[in-house]
This record gives C-alpha cells, sequence and structure tokens, in this order.
C-alpha cells in the first residue's frame, strides 16, 4: 500500500509541475493534456519533464528550427503561385521600373483621376469618386438596366483582369470587381461623351467633368498613363452591355482614339491625294485599324498603335554587327546613333521637313534629312515617358518610340539646335524657351536601357554617318557657309575669280611675249 500511494503522490506531483510550467509559459491548456498526464506512468511523466519536450512524445520535440521551415515552405508556396505557367504572359499593365521614375514621379501619377488598382483610394484623388458613381447611375439610368448585371458580369472576368495588373493586388473580390465597374464607366462615358456629345448622354452643359472643357485635358494626361490602364476587354464587356450586344471588340478601340486625338504629337494637315501619295510611299504592309481583330491591351497600347500605324519593320542591322560582337543592351556609351544639328550643318547635311502625319518616319537622301514636324506641349514629356515606359515592360512590344527620342536626343544637344529645327519647320513647341525642349528631350532617355541594333533608324544613321565622315561633304559646306551664305558674297566671289582669271591672263600673254617677241 506505501508503493501505490508513493507511486499516485509523483503523478500527481508531475501533473502539478506540468501545469505549473504551462501558465508561466503562457501556452493552452487542455483537460487533454491533463488526462494524458494521469493516465501515463510516473516514469513516462519523468521522462517527459527531464527532456522538457511539452508535446506528444510520438511526435517528437519542435524545435525553433521546425519554425523556421515552416516560414520558409510558405514563401516558397508563393512563390510557386507566382511562377504558375502562363501567370507572367498575362500581365499588361505595369508598375513603372524604379530607374525609369527616378526625378519624373509626377509623369507617371495621375493628378486627378485613378484608374485600376494602382492608385486607388489615394487621398488627392478621392474627390472623381463621386463622378465615377455618377457616371455609373447615368448608364443604368439611361439603359433602364440593374447594376446587378454589370457587377456580375465582371465577377465572372475578375481573375482574368487581375492577372493583367503586376503584384499582389490586396482587394477583395467584392472591392475589386466594383472598382472595375466603377473605373470602366467612367471611362466609356468620358468616350462616348466625346465622340456623341455629353448632353446626349444626359449631361448638363455646366457638368464639372462631363464636358469638354476646364479639367478634361488634365484627366486624358492621366488616363494614357500606364500605371492608370483598364484593361480593354473589360471596357468592350461593360459597352456591350449598355448596348445588349455582347461583341463590342473594336468599338472602344476607335473611341478612344477620338478622345486622346487631342494628345497626339502631329496635327500635320494632308490633302487627299497628298494622303495617298503617302501611303503608297511606305514600304510597311498594313495599316492601323482599331476595328481589326488584333487583340489590344489597354488605350495606352491603341495610342501607341495609332501613332505608329504602319509601324516601322526593325530588322538586325549588318553594318553593326560587323564591328559589335556582343549584345550590350545597357551601356549608355552605345546610345549615340548620330550627331547633332549645329556638326550635322557644318558637314553639309540639310534639314528639310517631312510632310506625314507620321512623326517617326524620318527619312535622309542626297544629303538631306527629312524629319516630320512634332508638336511639343506640356504634356508630351509625360505622354512619351509612359510610351517608353511601356516598352521598356511588355516582352512582346517593340522600341519604336524609344528609338525615336533617342534619335532626337542625339540631335539635340543646345537650344541652338532646337532653334534650327524651329527655323525649318520640324519642331512647333509651346514651352517657355527652345532651351526648355532641349532639357526635355536630354531628359526623356537618361536611364532607358536600349540596344541600336534593333533601332528601326540604325540604318538610316549609318547614311548620315557615312556622310558626315566624307571630309568633301565638309569642304563644300564650308565654301558654301563662307562665300555663298548670301548675294553679295556670291558676287564678291565670282569677282574675284573673274580678277584672278584676268590677272593670271595679264602675267600668262606677258611673259609669252618676253620670250616670244613678235616678228
Amino acid at each position: 500500500m506505501v508503493a501505490v500511494y508513493n507511486k499516485e503522490l509523483l503523478s500527481w506531483y508531475l501533473i502539478t509541475l506540468k501545469l505549473k510550467q504551462t501558465l508561466d509559459a503562457g501556452l493552452p491548456s487542455t483537460s487533454r493534456s491533463v488526462e494524458s498526464l494521469d493516465n501515463q506512468q510516473p516514469s513516462e511523466a519523468l521522462q517527459i519533464e527531464i527532456n522538457g519536450d511539452h508535446e506528444d512524445p510520438k511526435e517528437g520535440p519542435k524545435s525553433p528550427e521546425s519554425e523556421w521551415m515552416i516560414t520558409v515552405r510558405e514563401k516558397l508556396d508563393i512563390a510557386q503561385k507566382d511562377d504558375v505557367a502562363g501567370t507572367w504572359g498575362k500581365l499588361c499593365i505595369y508598375k513603372v521600373p524604379q530607374y525609369l521614375r527616378d526625378g519624373e514621379d509626377k509623369a507617371y501619377v495621375p493628378t486627378i483621376v485613378s484608374l485600376g488598382p494602382y492608385h486607388h483610394g489615394k487621398k488627392r484623388l478621392r474627390g472623381m469618386e463621386r463622378h465615377k458613381w455618377r457616371a455609373f447611375y447615368q448608364i443604368l439610368k439611361r439603359h433602364k438596366q440593374d447594376a446587378k448585371l454589370y457587377l456580375d458580369t465582371i465577377k465572372e472576368l475578375e481573375v482574368r483582369a487581375r492577372d493583367c495588373y503586376e503584384g499582389n493586388i490586396t482587394f477583395s473580390s467584392n472591392d475589386f470587381v466594383e472598382m472595375m465597374v466603377l473605373d470602366g464607366c467612367f471611362v466609356l462615358e468620358l468616350f462616348r461623351g466625346a465622340a456623341e456629345g455629353f448632353s446626349a448622354l444626359g449631361y448638363s452643359r455646366c457638368d464639372p467633368v462631363f464636358a469638354m472643357r476646364g479639367s478634361m485635358h488634365s484627366i486624358q494626361r492621366d488616363m494614357i498613363m500606364l500605371e492608370n490602364q483598364i484593361p480593354l476587354f473589360i471596357l468592350d464587356t461593360l459597352l456591350g452591355l449598355q448596348f445588349g450586344q455582347p461583341d463590342q471588340k473594336g468599338l472602344v478601340a476607335r473611341l478612344a482614339l477620338q478622345f486622346f486625338d487631342p494628345l497626339m504629337p502631329t496635327d500635320e494637315p494632308l490633302t487627299k491625294s497628298g494622303r495617298n501619295k503617302m501611303e503608297t510611299s511606305l514600304e510597311y504592309a498594313a495599316s492601323f485599324d482599331p476595328l481589326s481583330d488584333q487583340s489590344y491591351l489597354h488605350c495606352l497600347h491603341v495610342f501607341r498603335q495609332s501613332l505608329l500605324r504602319r509601324g516601322p519593320q526593325m530588322e538586325p542591322r549588318r553594318w553593326i554587327k560587323r564591328w559589335s560582337h556582343s549584345s550590350r543592351v545597357a551601356d549608355k556609351r552605345r546610345t549615340q546613333l548620330i550627331h547633332c544639328v549645329t556638326e550635322l550643318k557644318e558637314a553639309g547635311i540639310k534639314f528639310r521637313r517631312r510632310k506625314t502625319d507620321r512623326f517617326w518616319d524620318i527619312k535622309f537622301e542626297d544629303g538631306v534629312l527629312k524629319i516630320p514636324r512634332l508638336l511639343i506641349h506640356d504634356g508630351t514629356k509625360s505622354l512619351f515617358l509612359n510610351l517608353i515606359a511601356f516598352e521598356q515592360s511588355h516582352l512582346d512590344c517593340g522600341n519604336e518610340i524609344t528609338s525615336y527620342v533617342i534619335f532626337m536626343d542625339n540631335l539635340i544637344n543646345s537650344q541652338e539646335d532646337v532653334g534650327y529645327l524651329h527655323y525649318c519647320g520640324i519642331f512647333e513647341h509651346w514651352l517657355g524657351s527652345d532651351a526648355d525642349v532641349a532639357d526635355l528631350f536630354n531628359r526623356l532617355c537618361q536611364e532607358v536601357v536600349f540596344d541600336i541594333n534593333n533601332s528601326y533608324l540604325s540604318e538610316l544613321s549609318e547614311k548620315v554617318n557615312r556622310f558626315y565622315n566624307h571630309k568633301w561633304n565638309s569642304w563644300r559646306a564650308s565654301l558654301m557657309h563662307n562665300y555663298f551664305s548670301n548675294p553679295w558674297a556670291i558676287i564678291s566671289f565670282f569677282a574675284a575669280v573673274i580678277l584672278l582669271i584676268l590677272t593670271a591672263a595679264q602675267t600668262f600673254y606677258g611673259v609669252f611675249g618676253y620670250y616670244k617677241p613678235p616678228s
């Protein structure tokens, strides 16, 4: 009896000690753990106490290292989800890389309206949210529809829409769908209002937003930014719901072009005959058609395609590969395609304005560099920066705009270069001075990753450089500049030549008469 009594006393002692340590450690204690210890033999309970293990002995000891491994596995699970095949291929609305936005943050961040998740909810942009609800209300009222139809339809496209955006979108399902519907309807109301008239859509002529005046220019600039885009298939779907026709592909693209027309960097007027002549002179395949079957990603993509239209076909340039055996993509020393305007002028190269509405379509023939006219205003910098950022981010996108901007950056080193291009009719700007234009181009591509092997202007640059390096062209240009710059200089030159000829003739006949006098 004494032995049994001591055994039970030992068991209860160990149970009490175990509960005390559990409470001191702040760990949860359950009746199940007490019962398990009660059922154990004293030797087993004592062994557990000596080992200091508070878990089931069958599971083994749990050390801090195992918790660390659990955290590692959780991060690997996230990486696995991120690395799912096809996820990156659906991405099309990017965050501007940090190396591009340093010092130029205003060009990428909206000031009035946010579209999509990147800038949603920012304090300075919240004022436009009430107008988004107004737009949604007007659509439902005009077409006598229920909001549930729009929300349920976009709900089915939520996963596809989320895949278009970069990074982890933390919005809940309902919040994300609501944002897509409100932002998309707001965009469509602006597009339709610019095409049909806002009064026809039911808005007052003094409306603070839905009228082609006031802040509309700033709204257009915000809506063309890379980080402020809505997937085009969302806009197509929402417009299809309004018209009761699901297949509206291409119509939104056409409305977008009409809305963003004031941002076009050229307004070259062309007659019908001149336009036909221009079309046949280009060596490209098919013209841009917003109603074609091409899959456009968002409004910035549509705008870029409309700028290029029959986009320049870029091919690897063998003239570069003869002396470049490696691909130097990010080498800033290799972005110098051409000399500046002042140096080219001294080499005898002339500049002419080319009459075409394709600002990128530059030609060089017989020592004349023909450049289309470019309009430069306060929104040009933001427009080009966002187009360049899209080309830098999207894999299936060329670098045509980047190539053009770098080419113009090479041409412009000073305000004198800008002034001469303005004199030739190539530049038309509404900035403060020519120096501001020069500074704009010199800053556009400061940190751009660029490979001149893939520039559509590489072959043209090689022709210009070959002409520039020919010494006779420099001598001829110097002669024209010094002796044929004005009519009086020309008259003086020919008078000097005639006088020199007469002097030489007089000398010849004098010497000839001396050695052979007349008989």
